[in-house]
C-alpha cells in the first residue's frame, strides 16, 4: 500500500489578513506535522507555495498513486483541523482508489472540498 502524501498551503491567508501578519497556511502546515509526528503516523506532510485555492484558505490535499486527488479549502488553522486532516488522510490510503465519501469525512472536510481529481493514466 502506498502512503497517501498531504500537501498544505504554507502561503494561504484568510481574506483582508494583513501581508505582514502570520500565515495561517503555514500554521495549519505546523500542526499537521506535529500531530502527524505526535501520533507516529506515516505521512508525508509537504508544504507547498500556493495552490491557488487563494480566496479559500486555508488549503489541504491528499494525493496517493493510482488514487482520486482531493482538494479542500475554507479550513481553520487549528490543532482540531489537524487531527482531521490526518483522520481523511487515513481514509484515503485505506481506500483502493480514493475515495473518500462525504458523508464519512471528518466534520471539518465535508464541506469546503474544492476538487476531486481522478487517479492520473498510466503512461501510453
Amino acid at each position: 500500500m502506498t502512503n497517501t502524501e498531504i500537501l498544505v498551503c504554507v502561503l494561504c491567508r484568510p481574506a483582508g489578513a494583513p501581508r505582514e501578519a502570520p500565515r495561517a497556511g503555514r500554521a495549519l502546515f505546523e500542526a499537521v506535522q506535529e500531530a502527524a509526528f505526535l501520533e507516529d503516523l506515516p505521512f508525508a506532510v509537504r508544504p507547498v507555495e500556493c495552490m491557488n485555492g487563494c480566496s479559500r484558505s486555508c488549503t489541504v490535499a491528499l494525493q496517493a498513486p493510482s488514487k482520486s486527488v482531493y482538494f479542500f479549502g475554507d479550513l481553520t488553522a487549528d490543532a482540531e483541523t489537524a487531527r482531521q486532516v490526518l483522520a481523511c488522510a487515513q481514509m484515503h490510503q485505506t481506500s483502493p482508489d480514493g475515495s473518500l465519501l462525504r458523508a464519512e469525512r471528518p466534520e471539518r472536510l465535508r464541506e469546503g472540498i474544492l476538487a476531486r481529481l481522478p487517479a492520473c493514466l498510466p503512461a501510453a
